[in-house]
């Protein structure tokens, strides 16, 4: 080949290259939006707030109240793109996950009209998402090693902000841990998964330690946390803070292991739900009698958003075809 067909071939390929960078970025920048891009919409009363999964978008979609009929297709688009999202008391929380080497992580804190207030890189990926009831508080987990609580190969890291005062706890490890009456130093512990009551000062989480999980009832101010049962994972506070649900692990190994569970904090007792697949997901309260939670979806769509009597009673059903991280603002 001559020296001038050589430059030829080498322009050649560098053009091509670079548009295929272009493409690549641009789909990239596409599935990716920031958050602070303007709504169509905002957190109003009495609407059901998800991610759509439909087309594999993610972006945050909301429905009415009152269940519809013909498929839920009357859904409206055109909220922010995350991973997991929700929101309560006028503040919206949505965890980003955006592609590059390496792909680079975001908590994003949302006003009454989802436009960007705050914004928090982190590394891992995105997990579980709460937002108090007031809006005050909020809570992420993200993996920092694997992708699955099925396994014991994963390590997690769970953050708590405080949104009015700006204070962030980057990693709650270090949290004053109380296991049986005795003070845990255990290093290898995992939280995860963190639900608020309405004083914004108590809270539930999961503690994974020594090859067991345990439901813990911390506390902000004292920044102390005492362990009340084994086998919960996932706590969700009802809203009228008498009730957790949770998926308790009924399976060994990575298959199906979990079932949903609904805990009285006054006496203490369990009843399983209807729901007979496994959830892996931290169930949302639509209200004090119906939770709401995400299911792998069907028909090639990622996942479903599905409802069920939280007293154990009735039968599941479908609420939200192509969703997740449901969020019911009241």
């Amino acid at each position: 080949m001559s020296l001038r067909a050589r430059v030829i071939a080498i322009a050649t390929a560098t053009v091509v290259l670079a548009g295929v960078a272009v493409v690549y970025t641009v789909g990239a920048v596409q599935r990716a939006e920031p958050a602070d891009a303007v709504s169509a919409f905002g957190l109003d009363s009495g609407r059901l707030y998800f991610r759509s999964t439909e087309a594999g978008h993610g972006r945050v979609a909301r429905l009415p109240a009152a269940p519809a009929t013909a498929g839920e297709r009357r859904r409206t688009t055109g909220g922010p793109v995350c991973e997991r999202f929700h929101a309560a008391g006028g503040t919206g929380l949505c965890l980003q996950r955006r592609p590059g080497i390496p792909p680079t992580s975001y908590a994003v804190v949302l006003d009454r009209r989802l436009r960007e207030k705050r914004r928090i890189p982190l590394t891992g990926i995105p997990n579980r998402a709460r937002v108090s009831a007031s809006g005050r508080m909020l809570s992420w987990t993200m993996f920092a090693t694997g992708d699955s609580y099925a396994t014991s190969s994963f390590s997690t890291r769970t953050s708590i902000l405080d949104t009015r005062t700006g204070y962030l706890i980057k990693n709650m490890e270090e949290i004053q841990l109380t296991i049986d009456g005795r003070r845990s130093h255990s290093p290898d512990v995992n939280y995860w998964g963190v639900t608020f009551a309405r004083d914004d000062n108590r809270f539930y989480a999961t503690v994974s330690t020594k090859g067991k999980t345990y439901l813990v009832e911390g506390d902000m101010k004292k920044w102390t946390a005492r362990a009340l049962r084994e086998n919960v994972e996932c706590p969700s506070l009802s809203p009228d803070g008498t009730r957790l649900a949770f998926k308790k692990r009924v399976r060994d190994g990575a298959r199906d292991p979990w079932r949903l569970y609904v805990l009285d904090l006054r006496t203490m007792r369990e009843r399983p739900l209807a729901e007979q697949h496994s959830v892996d997901d931290q169930a949302a309260w639509l209200d004090d009698s119906t939770l709401g939670y995400a299911l792998p979806g069907r028909d090639g769509r990622a996942s479903d958003i599905w409802t069920v009597p939280a007293d154990g009673s009735g039968t599941p059903a479908l609420r939200v075809a192509g969703g997740s991280s449901p969020a019911l603002v009241p």
